[in-house]
């Protein structure tokens, strides 16, 4: 819809960088159009206190006014005719958008995804983890951790068997445990840990 007298920001011009504002765009597009590369200068100065103010959050940073001054070139599209006080023929990297990163996982899939691919790090840990006491405790936080996560991906089955069995298969049979002896920690729902808050407070009077 076209309503005359009306001036929407969708039907303008993008700005380069938005965070400073279309009154900084049109001052700075002013500079770029005066005649005399001194007034440009001076026009150019006042722009930059201006940008100053509306990017206080940059303010503690090592390269704050190098920073601004590159801004400024990039918002004036390197059009803007001056002394630059700076280098800015670097200001192009601050536009530039970084690598897309390669998802984790995406060419090793998890074996189980409902126990999560810390599990499978901690069951490839133990294969080759000698006897000791530490092997030991990472034994009990690792099947602990998988009878939780099975809980909450397992559609609430707590079977302290399945454990076990995982266990040494993804172990490759390097980890065997009892069920019946061995000691899981409790695996408290939401359900339980409301009650069990709810319990706790105290009856208005």
């Amino acid at each position: 819809m076209d309503i005359k007298g009306l001036d929407y920001n969708t039907q303008r011009e993008p700005l380069t960088m938005p965070e400073y504002g279309r009154e900084v765009q049109m001052m700075v597009d002013y500079a770029v159009a005066l005649p005399n590369k001194r007034d440009r200068q001076r026009c150019a100065n006042t722009i930059i206190k201006l940008m100053a103010v509306k990017a206080p959050q940059q303010q503690g940073g090592n390269n704050f006014r190098r920073t601004l001054w590159d801004h400024l070139y990039l918002i004036s599209r390197r059009q803007l005719d001056i002394d630059w006080p700076f280098d800015v023929e670097q200001a192009e990297k601050i536009l530039a958008k970084p690598e897309p990163m390669p998802l984790p996982g995406k060419d090793s899939p998890v074996k189980a995804r409902h126990y999560g691919r810390l599990i499978e790090q901690m069951l490839d840990r133990l294969k080759s983890m000698p006897d000791s006491p530490a092997r030991e405790e990472l034994v009990r936080l690792t099947a602990n951790q998988m009878k939780s996560n099975l809980y909450l991906w397992g559609h609430g089955s707590t079977s302290n068997e399945k454990v076990a069995d995982d266990l040494a298969r993804f172990t490759d049979g390097s980890v065997q445990i009892d069920p019946l002896r061995f000691s899981f920690a409790p695996v408290l729902n939401r359900e339980n840990t409301q009650r069990a808050g709810n319990g706790k407070r105290k009856k208005k009077k």
